[in-house]
């Protein structure tokens, strides 16, 4: 395997970070093992994160079967395992260092509320944002954090996030889009928007514990789908805003079924305990996802 130059050394970090919702499927396998594999390459550091921090649907036991699974694979890291669960204290942190740069504030609008804002003749047809949710309309910005209710989200002032930070360039590998990309800020207000950052239920998101976890365990190459990266220039802004590092990026192609489309944690008949039961060797697994 030949590396680009943002991989190589022993200084390379790479991470797979599963949620403990289902089982691990191929498109799993496909995205640990790449990483294994760039790390391995570089004489550098695979780390296994567990991204538990939506409790309702997070389970031990399919934590357990993810570890299981990995181990088979032939997949080794180092202990203890980063745990988002146990993360609330850093994300506050980052939550309050937002807030005192006025890069955020609180938003009781639910999603009938947005899909009643941007139907509204004056809005025109809803955009698409990253998290494949409708372009926040910013109907609660403005309010200052003094008025955040009990349980209210907060998103993102990106406007104002573009206007004020300095924003880097960052380095893709992957092989549909390698170079080094810029972000451009008139397209992150109108094609991200303000993003949410903090949840009612969770209390935080994927889009700033990411940001706060790739920096703490030291990733230098963040390796994941494809689908993810136009969320990548939402992590460019978090981490200019928070005075983070930002790494390089490899976002691979996604595993997809005969029709097509994205394997999901509902495709059991592709899960690795279904292939394992009836015999596979990692071998196979490798082989099947094309590695």
């Amino acid at each position: 395997m030949t590396l680009p130059s943002a991989a190589r050394g022993a200084g390379c970090v790479t991470r797979f970070a599963p949620s403990p919702t289902g089982p691990l499927h191929l498109g799993h396998a496909f995205s640990a093992l790449t990483a294994w594999d760039r790390a391995q390459a570089a004489g550098g550091t695979f780390r296994l994160r567990i991204e538990d921090i939506d409790r309702a649907r997070c389970r031990p036991e399919w934590e357990a079967a993810i570890l299981d699974d990995l181990r088979w694979l032939g997949l080794a890291w180092p202990e203890p395992v980063l745990r988002q669960s146990g993360r609330g204290a850093a994300y506050g942190a980052a939550l309050a260092q937002l807030e005192a740069l006025g890069l955020v504030y609180p938003c009781r609008c639910t999603r009938g509320d947005i899909r009643a804002a941007l139907s509204a003749p004056q809005e025109g047809a809803p955009a698409a944002g990253p998290d494949a949710a409708p372009v926040y309309p910013g109907t609660c910005r403005g309010r200052s954090m003094a008025e955040a209710g009990p349980g209210e989200a907060i998103r993102l002032d990106m406007a104002r996030a573009v206007r004020l930070l300095d924003l880097p360039a960052f380095d893709e590998t992957g092989p549909a889009r390698a170079g080094r990309h810029v972000p451009d800020p008139a397209r992150l207000v109108s094609e991200a928007g303000d993003v949410v950052l903090a949840r009612r239920d969770i209390g935080t998101s994927y889009h700033l514990a990411v940001v706060v976890d790739d920096a703490a365990e030291g990733i230098t190459e963040v390796v994941r789908g494809e689908d993810l990266f136009a969320a990548t220039f939402i992590h460019v802004v978090l981490q200019a805003a928070l005075g983070l590092p930002t790494p390089a990026y490899h976002h691979h192609p996604l595993i997809r079924d005969d029709a097509g489309r994205r394997l999901a944690k509902r495709d059991d008949a592709r899960a690795l305990a279904r292939y394992r039961a009836e015999g596979a060797t990692p071998g196979d697994i490798r082989r099947m996802v094309g590695l």
